[in-house]
């Protein structure tokens, strides 16, 4: 059996993205949607000691662009402005310097679009995470379909049985309509669970960066947090 995941590349999105990645044999990056100023593709939050607060990444590109014919605007020096905010909010987290200095590094790359940068940044972290997951980009599968339809035909493509997807299309997909193309729909069960951070008021939604400022790149604890939420 083999399991897709399918989703728009994010800036260092949330734990949970990650653990749909690890529950997927291959991961679609949608990098051919629609931009959209609501859609976590060029901002996150991280946690600070007066709540979440907003890293948001300027960006240039003709209304109705696509992610990956979104460019970032380097310009207004946001890269400066995001490395001093983490710094100034984790500089005493456990993990601080090795993955500041990943972050950091990151930056330093050049991209040649929003979609190639967050793609980048996503798989960086998920190779230090140590997950097998195969990567595709569904601006290179090609497919006229739109829609649910195009998901559909994204797994028939890729040969997969299962669709795992997001709990928050459950308002718009249909089972049948997927298990008339023999895939099974599976939507997420990623339970949100406590660890390390700082300053009181657990955030469990925030971006990727504040789990790795605290339990490094320790999927370990991920995965043996889901198992026993399960279990219980």
């Amino acid at each position: 059996m083999s399991v897709i995941a399918i989703h728009q590349p994010n800036y260092f999105p949330w734990l949970g993205y990650f653990y749909k990645i690890f529950s997927s044999d291959i991961f679609v990056f949608l990098d051919d949607a629609q931009f959209s100023n609501e859609g976590m593709h060029n901002y996150h939050y991280i946690k600070t000691p007066q709540g979440p607060f907003r890293l948001k990444i300027p960006v240039t590109g003709p209304f109705g662009s696509n992610i990956n014919e979104i460019r970032t605007n380097d310009e207004l020096g946001w890269k400066e402005r995001h490395l001093k905010t983490i710094m100034a909010n984790y500089k005493r987290a456990p993990y601080f310097d090795q993955v500041f200095h990943d972050i950091e590094n990151l930056f330093m790359r050049s991209y040649s679009d929003l979609a190639d940068m967050n793609i980048t940044m996503i798989t960086f972290i998920c190779n230090m995470f140590g997950l097998s997951t195969r990567f595709e980009r569904s601006s290179v599968i090609g497919t006229d379909k739109t829609n649910e339809e195009r998901i559909i035909e994204i797994c028939r493509i890729l040969g997969g049985d299962i669709y795992y997807s997001g709990t928050g299309a459950k308002k718009y997909q249909n089972d049948k309509d997927f298990a008339s193309k023999g895939i099974t729909l599976q939507y997420s069960d990623f339970a949100p669970f406590l660890y390390p951070q700082l300053w009181e008021g657990y955030q469990p939604n925030v971006s990727i960066i504040d789990y790795l400022m605290n339990c490094g790149y320790d999927w370990a604890r991920v995965a043996d947090s889901q198992k026993k939420i399960k279990d219980a």
